[in-house]
């Protein structure tokens, strides 16, 4: 079974009550089975590990609670956390004209957030990468537009232009791992 680092949920559950506040956050946890609703109302520790499982069926909530479906606005609200984090504590992650680097400082820092899945990120020249994400099964899908919005972001805080991110071998194919391209100027 995978795990997501707490912090990462945090991260989530703060984005929901600063967007849309704590009301909207409590109709999107009384929409959950019964089973992940009782994982979100407890306290959240960033320390614990919890259900990927649960994790992404809160984030399909979300999308159907706040944006009728529209699974790309996902894309958008993670584009804004890691915006948040990689001008605050993750500040040091982004050298301006260093891509490279902080596709591999977020690779890393995924490797931290989840257990079980296993990131190889991969340089395919100077102005492309590849990201495998193995571990990942068909009920993750929702994972993968947090991910492409994580990476567009960073890149385009890193200087990258014209950057283009998408899954060549997405979750949802369930194969034995996802891959990411990462194309930029």
């Amino acid at each position: 079974m995978l795990h997501i680092k707490g912090t990462a949920v945090l991260d989530t559950l703060e984005a929901i009550k600063a967007r849309a506040g704590k009301a909207q956050l409590d109709k999107i946890v009384s929409h959950l089975d019964p089973e992940t609703r009782e994982i979100f109302e407890r306290p959240i520790s960033p320390s614990s590990w919890y259900s990927c499982d649960a994790f992404s069926r809160f984030l399909e909530a979300d999308i159907r609670e706040t944006a009728g479906g529209n699974e790309q606005e996902l894309v958008k609200r993670a584009e804004a956390v890691i915006e948040k984090q990689l001008s605050g504590i993750y500040k040091m992650f982004v050298r301006l004209g260093s891509p490279e680097f902080v596709i591999r400082r977020i690779a890393a820092v995924h490797s931290t957030y989840f257990d079980g899945v296993q990131i190889i990120p991969e340089m395919k020249g100077p102005n492309s990468a590849t990201i495998q994400y193995v571990g990942f099964s068909c009920n993750h899908r929702i994972m993968g537009f947090v991910i492409l919005g994580f990476f567009r972001k960073a890149l385009e805080i890193s200087g990258a232009k014209k950057v283009d991110v998408r899954f060549t071998v997405p979750i949802e194919a369930g194969e034995k791992f996802c891959e990411l391209a990462l194309l930029w100027d």
